[in-house]
């Protein structure tokens, strides 16, 4: 059978994803950029606005409508990768429907909900990002992305399960805030950060038996997901020939 003069040997060897990105009908703008670096970026934003809104009511409605961005673009990541889109559907369209009523009426029950499926959407986008990075032998500029993208999902998703055992388990945390006060999300999201990274610099220390589960199961993780993942791209970006363009 005489092959397609466009496809060459190397190109014949991709997964279906990436063959379809080299396609000749991908020639809308929007299909050549880079999910994952558009991902990154917006979460390093939210990470900003947290900061600058932290303590400001108004400020917190913003954060919340950026949020719904970001569920969007997670869906986006989900959809160039191997894995299910519907099922990233099925979890971000009642999260959007939450995270809406979660901004309405501040410290009620649609919070700890909308959080968990938030966190779920952002494991399954973990999931997705990983089989993508890890479904052929050729390192592109968006996987490199994607690497990035994929710690800082992991970091909110366990951030989002805090929020659920703080919700649901009350005196999960001691540290970082006055006795009985629920801790913030900015909070949380550093108890995460910290975890995920092994540095352990928190002044936040879980306290119940489902924080501690979570925390372990968040160092460990994150561990793996350095020594098995980054490390793989890594050696591949050190072993690509001179000349091999993304």
């Amino acid at each position: 059978m005489e092959m397609h003069p466009k496809i060459n040997e190397r190109t014949w060897l991709l997964p279906a994803h990436a063959m379809a990105i080299q396609s000749p009908q991908a020639t809308n703008p929007l299909l050549r950029y880079n999910p994952s670096a558009f991902l990154l970026g917006a979460q390093l934003i939210q990470l900003i606005l947290f900061v600058v809104f932290d303590h400001a009511v108004t400020g917190r409605t913003l954060v919340s409508a950026f949020s719904i961005i970001i569920l969007m673009l997670v869906v986006w990541v989900v959809d160039r990768s191997p894995a299910l889109t519907w099922v990233a559907w099925l979890l971000a369209v009642p999260a959007f429907v939450l995270s809406i009523l979660a901004a309405m009426y501040p410290n009620s029950a649609f919070t700890p909900w909308s959080a968990l499926l938030e966190g779920i959407l952002y494991f399954y986008a973990v999931g997705s990002l990983i089989a993508y990075m890890m479904s052929d032998f050729r390192v592109t500029r968006d996987e490199l992305y994607a690497a990035g993208a994929t710690f800082t999902l992991l970091a909110w998703g366990f951030a989002y399960m805090f929020v659920v055992a703080q919700a649901w388990v009350p005196g999960s945390f001691t540290g970082g805030a006055e006795q009985g006060t629920p801790l913030t999300f900015i909070q949380l999201l550093f108890v995460s950060f910290t975890n995920l990274s092994a540095t352990g610099l928190s002044d936040i220390v879980p306290t119940s038996a489902a924080t501690r589960a979570l925390a372990i199961l968040e160092q460990f993780l994150g561990v793996s997901y350095v020594v098995v993942v980054v490390a793989r791209l890594v050696s591949l970006t050190t072993q690509r020939k001179p000349g091999k363009h993304d």
